[in-house]
């Protein structure tokens, strides 16, 4: 690390990174309010290629949302509607059955699936979705629901305790669950975007539950909107002290928030150097999980590509469809390739890899090559 590129107030965080050492809730705001973004940058590009090497990865993944339907309204959502609004959607497990079909057809080793909190939907069709996902093909990875979704169904739906709610999902077919409805983890903040949602410490929990049980999760973070910097820093530290005590979250996924079409409209959009600047922050400060992926659904390909330079190891996936951004407001595209992910990974001078759902690199795109589906595996080839 050059030393003379690093602004002086920035040199004893500097000096943490270059030993491998833990910065501090204080040294990260420090970074959160430094604008010498070319410096936040080679901080956070010293502890990529540490944990990462030249390598940046992306998933050949379907995003699946299966209904907007939702007993919720927070306030920044766009995507939730009720029964008899226009927006309203709800597909039958054939329409997914076959829109997954299709998307193993193309090579597919994910899918994603994330949905509203259905007031009506029963137990057996979220279990008969699950295995009629399942027998498409044994080696694809199910990765379903978020934290609120499962105490949806656990508490309304199942009238199970989470962690036996958990058990019958993963044992129906569930490989693991996203890290979505984090938010920001502060319960002012909460109060006003997301009133009656879980709170942080039952997001947290449900992911501890799901991690002692020794399956894995993404963790996330919604900012760009209400919240201040000490509330993003706070954020990044319990997700960072869960995975101190669990060692589940295989990557991190900052979001930026889509104001154009909710109730918080009058928001302006985080800039492109505010999304930087996030990325490498908390690329410095969350060392203990692995991988940082910039969400080209929310920020572009363009800024996701410079943002290889900032911290940021992988590029998400191929997508194919996504609902909640969109109808929120984003204009990206819903959809990459393969081949379009891999050349924008090597313009940025990167080594692009394909990965599986842990973050595994696949060095074989042939769909008949044997897949590791557990972490326990995972744990055991490391």
């Amino acid at each position: 690390m050059n030393h003379r590129l690093i602004p002086k107030q920035l040199r004893p965080v500097a000096e943490k990174v270059e030993a491998g050492a833990r910065i501090s809730e204080n040294d990260a705001l420090e970074l959160y309010r430094c604008n010498d973004l070319n410096a936040l940058g080679i901080l956070a590009s010293t502890v990529r290629e540490r944990k990462n090497g030249n390598i940046a990865t992306y998933i050949h993944n379907r995003y699946i949302n299966y209904s907007n339907i939702c007993v919720l309204s927070c306030q920044f959502c766009a995507f939730a509607a009720r029964k008899r609004d226009p927006h309203a959607f709800e597909y039958a497990i054939d329409e997914i059955v076959a829109a997954v079909r299709d998307g193993l057809a193309q090579g597919v080793t994910e899918v994603h699936m994330v949905g509203g909190l259905h007031p009506t939907l029963k137990k057996e069709w979220y279990l008969d979705l699950l295995r009629q996902l399942r027998a498409l093909d044994p080696h694809l990875h199910i990765k379903a629901f978020t934290a609120i979704e499962i105490r949806h169904l656990a508490n309304r739906i199942f009238k199970m305790p989470i962690a036996d709610t958990l058990a019958l999902l993963r044992d129906t077919g569930l490989g693991s669950i996203t890290g979505g409805g984090a938010e920001i983890f502060d319960a002012q903040v909460r109060d006003q975007i997301c009133r009656g949602k879980e709170t942080a410490e039952e997001w947290l929990d449900t992911h501890r539950i799901w991690h002692q049980m020794g399956g894995r999760s993404t963790s996330t973070m919604l900012y760009g909107h209400i919240e201040t910097l000490e509330q993003r820093v706070d954020h990044l530290r319990q997700l960072r002290a869960l995975q101190d005590e669990t060692g589940g979250f295989t990557g991190f996924v900052p979001f930026a928030f889509e104001p154009q079409t909710t109730i918080l409209s009058h928001i302006k959009g985080a800039s492109a150097f505010e999304q930087l600047r996030n990325l490498a922050v908390s690329r410095v400060y969350l060392d203990n999980i692995d991988h940082l992926t910039a969400y080209w659904v929310s920020m572009g390909l363009p800024l996701a590509q410079i943002s290889l330079s900032y911290g940021v190891d992988d590029l998400h996936g191929t997508i194919m469809e996504e609902k909640i951004f969109h109808m929120a407001g984003a204009t990206t595209p819903q959809e990459q390739t393969v081949a379009v992910l891999e050349h924008v990974i090597r313009e940025a001078g990167r080594e692009p890899m394909q990965r599986d759902s842990y973050y595994r690199h696949i060095k074989s795109r042939d769909r008949s090559a044997k897949q590791i589906e557990s972490p326990e595996a995972e744990l055991a080839c490391a």
